[in-house]
């Protein structure tokens, strides 16, 4: 029985295939069928939904939407959603994570023209029924329709995972016009602030100065307490704090601000063990008094405490200079894993002062979202500088995301077989400088890897860096690139590409251009085309204009299918593992196996050949219009090949078919 399923490549680094070979300790375990983990995959990808959308597109299994998981739902051709079904999708669709369209700017914004669309005439304000509908597409609207939205629009805004500005500020309109549960300002209480969640961190200082000061304590206390406890953002719980405590400061007589008084007396009395266990000690204690009150012996023993209150930058500020007075030689590296929230504060210099021999210590440093370019690289430098080694382990704990502010000269210290036991690191937001390093890179590591199919697997989240030269082998190999792979490629390299080029690169994916137009990569290839060259790839002769599905808000878009290019080696299927550095996936619903009908499951598993296919899974040789090689490792793409992956579930048989008899 194999053991899996899934739509695409999993990079299982070679060390860990060998039959027989101990396994070293970074190489994933070998999953059960069908039962490790579910759906969605990792929020920071799109590739095992748009894949699996397409094939159902592919396969006509778009009308089994009731029984797809909502996430799914979010990358399926809108064109083929039929008016009588269009609430119905709808509805379910916006049970999703849109975030998972962040490559596929053009699907999500004509997702919400279509949820609107199925609204009926168009609406001056959304009603309660309107609001259960649209679900977490109304994290995309404008904050005019916020505003006038009924007041259960709280309940849509508490899936969004962040709010611009200007929804902050229609946000706060709302629940000060008394027309919330909550009521008016004066009257809220503390369950239903608790309520809120993580909305109440955008709540205003101009309306904490209305809440009674009792119930604000009590909920700045109960905040504080779910941040010390790991189930606030380091984000959320500092825009809170930053807002509560700048109504409180309004509200008491002015002290004289630092620096004024040369004496900067104690008024609060000093600070002990105990008042740092306080959860409302940073309303006690602003950073003038948390500088007067605070004393080097405290300090130095409770270090952690105090660290695990969401300061404010300038109370930052203030333990960074205390830490320089008690440690003049450089912070001790016992103490180092306490400060992640401070490291974006020191310079090069001042961490030129540390002492980092332990790998657990890069780890700790690294590991806060706050670390800029420099501190990564300065931390990764002193490591280095105690004979330390970058090792595959650290690799993965760190996350792809801080290769990107690694120095070229760190990049290539880093050994091949250390890079492949690392898998798959996420190296999409890095800049093309170290994307070109971290090619080279993976060239070294997975050069000699035996065909093209384990190849292409092992590469794909490095090909942000490839030459022209690369993208055309793997024209010819037809691997069927996902979108997110593709928005990640060197825009420069990819002006070099031919519509013929990327037609067959992305192949049964090529119908995603159309949802991801708008992604500045996409964008400006497709500037560079002619008109007759955007027809071919069935695109309208605006680059900049709105997808299908998106022309108007007041009509049902036409159901004419439009059909996606299928490359010769569409149904190759693989295995992929989740991305090192990403966030865990979300086991929001039932295992696929469950989640999908038996005809996707059946679809998944089996494939169809393509017409230039010969007996034997995925292989291929057709070539591109455009004449490229063949790959390096050239050979047959099994089962194993890339159209995005689905990570978790595994699919690793290799079947061979029957010939046809004539």
């Amino acid at each position: 029985m194999p053991a899996g399923l899934t739509c695409g490549p999993v990079p299982t680094p070679p060390s860990c295939t060998a039959s027989g070979a101990s396994q070293p300790a970074s190489c994933p375990e070998t999953s059960s069928p069908l039962s490790s983990g579910g759906w969605p995959p990792s929020r920071s990808s799109s590739e095992p939904g748009s894949c699996l959308a397409n094939l159902a597109a592919l396969h006509g299994l778009q009308d089994d939407f009731e029984f797809h998981p909502p996430d799914l739902l979010l990358f399926y051709n809108l064109t083929q959603v039929r008016e009588a079904n269009c609430r119905a999708f709808t509805r379910r669709a916006a049970q999703g994570d849109t975030e998972l369209l962040a490559n596929l700017p053009d699907q999500r914004v004509a997702l919400q023209h279509v949820a609107l669309a199925c609204l009926g005439a168009p609406r001056l304000q959304l009603s309660a029924s309107d609001l259960l509908l649209l679900g977490v597409l109304v994290c995309d609207m404008d904050a005019s329709r916020i505003e006038t939205a009924d007041p259960r629009v709280l309940e849509n805004l508490q899936r969004c995972r962040r709010l611009t500005a200007t929804q902050q500020a229609a946000l706060n309109t709302l629940l000060a016009s008394s027309k919330t549960v909550l009521g008016p300002p004066g009257s809220w209480n503390l369950e239903g602030l608790r309520a809120l969640g993580a909305l109440a961190t955008y709540i205003s200082s101009s309306l904490w100065m209305q809440v009674q000061e009792a119930v604000g304590l009590a909920f700045f206390s109960s905040m504080v307490a779910t941040y010390r406890a790991g189930r606030l953002s380091q984000r959320d719980a500092r825009r809170f704090v930053t807002g509560f405590l700048k109504a409180k400061a309004a509200s008491v007589p002015s002290r004289p601000k630092r620096g004024t008084d040369a004496g900067r007396p104690c008024i609060r009395g000093d600070i002990t063990a105990a008042t740092l266990h306080d959860d409302l000690f940073l309303v006690r204690y602003d950073c003038v008094q948390l500088e007067s009150c605070l004393g080097s012996r405290v300090l130095k023993a409770n270090l952690d405490p105090l660290l695990q209150h969401p300061l404010p930058a300038e109370c930052q500020r203030v333990v960074k200079a205390k830490l320089a007075q008690v440690y003049p030689r450089g912070i001790p590296e016992e103490q180092l894993p306490l400060i992640t929230s401070l490291v974006y504060l020191y310079s090069r210099s001042e961490i030129g002062q540390w002492n980092i021999t332990s790998g657990d210590t890069v780890v700790a440093l690294l590991a806060s979202d706050v670390a800029l370019e420099n501190q990564t690289e300065a931390v990764l430098q002193k490591y280095l500088d105690h004979d330390g080694t970058i090792t595959s382990s650290l690799l993965m704990a760190i996350g792809g995301s801080r290769l990107c502010w690694m120095s070229a000269r760190q990049i290539q210290a880093i050994r091949p077989a250390e890079f492949r036991r690392a898998g798959a690191l996420d190296i999409s937001s890095c800049p093309q400088s170290r994307k070109d390093a971290l090619y080279t890179k993976a060239r070294e590591a997975f050069g000699s890897t035996g065909n093209t199919a384990s190849y292409y697997r092992f590469m794909r989240p490095y090909l942000g860096g490839a030459p022209v030269e690369e993208l055309r082998h793997l024209v010819q190999a037809n691997v069927s690139m996902d979108i997110d792979t593709f928005t990640n490629l060197n825009p420069r390299v990819l002006q070099s590409l031919s519509v013929g080029n990327v037609t067959t690169l992305l192949g049964q994916n090529v119908g995603d251009l159309q949802k991801a137009r708008s992604h500045p990569t996409v964008s400006s290839w497709l500037r560079s085309l002619n008109t007759s060259a955007l027809g071919e790839l069935g695109l309208d002769t605006d680059p900049a204009g709105p997808t299908g599905p998106a022309r108007s808000t007041t009509e049902i878009p036409n159901t004419t299918p439009w059909a996606p290019h299928v490359a010769p080696t569409a149904h190759q299927l693989g295995n992929s593992a989740p991305t090192s550095g990403s966030p865990p996936a979300h086991l929001g619903f039932l295992p696929l196996a469950v989640a999908l009908p038996s005809s996707l499951l059946w679809l998944l598993y089996w494939g169809t050949p393509g017409p230039s296919q010969d007996c034997s899974w995925g292989t291929s040789t057709k070539a591109s219009k455009d004449g490229a090689d063949p790959a390096p490792h050239a050979g047959k793409l099994g089962l194993v090949g890339g159209a995005g992956h689905l990570p978790r579930y595994r699919l690793q048989a290799q079947r061979a078919q029957p010939c046809p008899t004539s």
